[in-house]
Parts: C-alpha cells; structure tokens; sequence
C-alpha cells in the first residue's frame, strides 16, 4: 500500500497504461493513507469520497479501453481551501464562512478535471490564507511530517503535508507571498508559483496581483504536468494529442545558462546550516553546464526594505477583507489576521502610494537584472520551520526570501536540495517573468544531478504535549 501512494503522477499515468495499478485502487490508497496519517498531521479539512471513487471508475474505463483524457487521467488531486471544488465547501480556513457547498469548480480545477485529475478533498490552510504557518481557529494546526512538534509552513501547509505523506501526489495550492514554496521548503516536495496570471484563478484573483495558483508535488515532472493542465485551454485533451508546453521541454539541458546565486539578498540573515546546504547544490549547476555567479541582488536592498514594501499592502488586503464583516463576525476571526487588519486599516493613502511605486521600481530593476541572468538562486527560507502552534514575533513580518517574486510577478520554485540536521532545507530558483518552463527545466536537471529525495518517516504520532487544535 505505501509503495502505491508514493508514486509520482507520471509514474502512476505508466502503470495505468500498462494496467498494472487502476485509479480504483490508487484512489482507495490515497483514502486510507489519510484515515490512517491525517487525525496526526491535519492536512485534510473536507474530502469528497463518493464522488472521488465514482471518478477513478470512470477513469479506469477510459484506460482499459486506451482512451484516457491526458498523462493525469485517474490522478487523485487535493486542493487547497480557499479554491473552489464543485460538491465541496470553500471554507478559506475561517469560521466566518459558509460551509455550503459549491456548485462549480474554480477554472484552473475544472481544467485539471477535464485532464481527468480526480479533485478529492480540501487541505488546510491558515484563515484567508494569511500567514506562513498553517494555523487557525476553524481546523486547528497543521504539522510537520518530519517532525509533528513543528510547523508545516503556510499558508498551503495542508497541500504540502499531502504530498509529502503520499496523501495524494498532486495538490493545488495558493502563493501570495511564500504560501507554496515555505510549506513545500519545510515539508520537503515541490512547490512552483507560476508567472503571475500564468494559471486562471477567476473569482478568487488577488486584486493586489499577489497570490497565484500553482502545483505542488513530490517531484518537478508532476508540477509540469499540472501546469500543463491548468493553462491547456481547449476541451478535448487526449493522451495521444495534447500538446505539452512544460513537460514536454522539461529535460532539455541547461548548459550554457547565466545563473546567479545569492546566499542572502538584501542583507537577510540565513541560518548557517541552510546557507552551507544551500551554497553546496548551487554548485550542481556547472556540473551541469550552466555558467555560475555568486552575486548580489542590489534591487532588492534598493527598494524591498526587508519585506515593508510587501507588508503594507497585504495588511490592507486584510483590512479590506475584513471592513465588511458584522462585529459577531470579527469576533470569530483568528487573532493574527485581526492584528495584520488592524494595521492595515492604519495605513494612510501616501504610505500606500509608496509600496506601489516601490514595487514597480523593485519590477523594473529586476527586469534589468535578468537580462544579465537567466536565473537566480537563493534559499527558500532562512530559517527552520517554527513550533507547530501560533505565529512568532519575528515571522509576522513578510517573508523576505520569497515575498519579493509576488511583488514582481516572477515564477519561482522551491526544490529539496538537502537537510539542517533532520529537517528538508529548499533551493529557491527564479527566473525572468514568462519564463515558467526554464525555471521548471532547471529544476528537473538540479533535481536528476541530486537524486531521489528521502521520504518522510509512515509512522507519525502527536507530541504528548500537544493536540491538534491551537
């Protein structure tokens, strides 16, 4: 059984095709695998079984008969809870919402539902997605597979918890300042934010052009895959005919690419061990062919100001998001986005004003640096994952290491590159806007050239001193 749920999708789409495995049996795996693991770890906040099993049914009859709708056909897939799943509720985390069910899926699930992806259930996430850890008065924290005292990351922790816990090899997540590539950095998968605007959110857009949907998963080819899913606009996507934009490149070489490496932009300081694990597999790179640079990212220290420029506006998101609510509502609300509200609400229109002309200042010479570049590499994050219950003073503040690519839009991946001490350590590599499929190669030839990566341990229990909710 634990063989079966830790395959890839891809690897999955193969045994389907050769009928050795069938989506049925796939289906009941993953299902178990979450009886068994998630009453520790908290992953899950809503699953659709009846429909789901219907779904692998319906794809097992496509395959035997070698009509499958695409490489992902049969492919449990969870979403995480601020995205909409037809027959499931959007509860985004927070008390304040309705747990009615939704009638239609959001665009980027309907496309990987017509790729024959089976949307299954909904992961945790911190209320409204609005911190890095994933925590919150609705569904309590969500733990660290590699160590259950710890955090997950947020705000998709519950996404990448899944995966990591072959729980489902796909999950569709949310990034509006680190929210993928944290929780895929201190869980150890995959976690890609695509170009902004790149995956269709539909209702759900940030207005602030922050947050944007993408894939998480246990290796790159699968966060290919689903890319190519959620942006493949047509209906009809048979297994013989689709064209692949990301998957389809994925192990062209690198050699010859411009790669900067920058072990701490803006002066951020990263923990000793996570910089050492670091700057040892950015040295992959020339092995590889590409043409390495240790550099500064002046822009950053330029106009970033160690994450303000970012911390400003997603703290009057919130005081929008909140201004509406009735007082009985508020009162329901987690603590930490009441605090991130309230100062929002203090913010006067000049000091808006300024984050936004500094963040198009910060784009604009981030276009300048990438044309002498190709890609950068920095760390995901500069430090471990937090304790698994609420938010510590020093990471109220914007993620410095990862916020900056939702302020420019860029496509930036977490890869597990290695460990500080027992814990996955995430290589963060960036590339120019529109560039998706580069950054996506790179990560695959880095991923080859490292090798498989160690699961975490099946046998999970809860600290003696700790439950699951906060």
């Amino acid at each position: 059984m634990s063989e079966i749920v830790m395959l890839s999708a891809s690897q999955l789409a193969t045994a389907f095709r050769q009928h050795t495995l069938s989506p049925v049996e796939v289906m009941c795996a993953v299902l178990d695998r979450i009886t068994k693991l998630d009453p520790v770890v908290n992953a899950f906040c809503a699953l659709d079984e009846e429909r789901a099993m219907s779904a692998a049914c319906e794809a097992e009859r496509r395959w035997m008969r070698g009509e499958p709708c695409g490489p992902l056909d049969g492919v449990p897939v969870s979403v995480k809870d601020l995205v909409a799943v037809s027959h499931l509720p959007t509860r985004h985390g927070s008390r304040t919402t309705s747990p009615d069910r939704e009638n239609a899926d959001a665009p980027a699930v309907a496309r990987l539902r017509r790729a024959g992806a089976i949307p299954f259930g909904k992961t945790t996430t911190s209320e409204f997605g609005n911190k890095i850890v994933t925590d919150g008065p609705l569904t309590g924290a969500t733990r660290n597979p590699w160590d259950t005292r710890l955090s997950s990351g947020g705000s998709s922790g519950g996404s990448a918890v899944a995966v990591a816990l072959g729980m489902g090899p796909l999950s569709l997540a949310t990034d509006g300042g680190g929210s993928i590539r944290i929780p895929a950095c201190w869980s150890g998968v995959v976690g890609f934010k695509p170009t902004f605007g790149l995956v269709p959110a539909g209702s759900a857009t940030s207005w602030t052009a922050l947050s944007t949907l993408g894939p998480m998963t246990r290796d790159v080819r699968d966060a290919a895959l689903m890319l190519d899913a959620m942006t493949h606009e047509g209906g009809d996507r048979s297994a013989k005919g689709a064209v692949s934009r990301y998957a389809g490149m994925l192990d062209d070489s690198i050699a010859g690419l411009r790669v900067g490496y920058c072990a701490a932009p803006a002066g951020i300081s990263v923990a000793p061990n996570i910089a050492d694990c670091v700057g040892r597999q950015a040295w992959t790179f020339p092995a590889l062919g590409a043409r390495l640079a240790e550099t500064e990212v002046a822009p950053l220290a330029d106009f970033y100001q160690d994450g303000r420029m970012h911390s400003i506006q997603w703290s009057v998101f919130f005081a929008q998001r909140v201004r509406h609510m009735e007082e009985a509502d508020r009162s329901l609300l987690d603590p930490d986005l009441k605090s991130l509200a309230e100062a929002g609400a203090q913010v006067d229109t000049a000091t808006l004003a300024d984050a936004l002309f500094a963040r198009h200042a910060l784009t604009t010479s981030m276009e300048a640096f990438f044309q002498q570049y190709d890609l950068l590499l920095t760390p995901t994050f500069h430090c471990g994952p937090q304790p698994a219950t609420g938010l510590r003073a020093h990471s109220r503040q914007a993620p410095v290491l990862t916020a900056w690519c939702n302020q420019t839009g860029l496509p930036a991946i977490s890869v597990p590159c290695g460990f500080a001490g027992d814990l996955p350590v995430g290589l963060q590599i960036i590339g120019p806007r529109g560039s998706d499929a580069l950054v996506l190669r790179a990560a695959r030839a880095y991923e080859r050239a490292r090798g498989d990566f160690p699961v975490p341990p099946g046998e999970l229990r809860l600290p003696d001193d700790m439950g699951i909710a906060p």
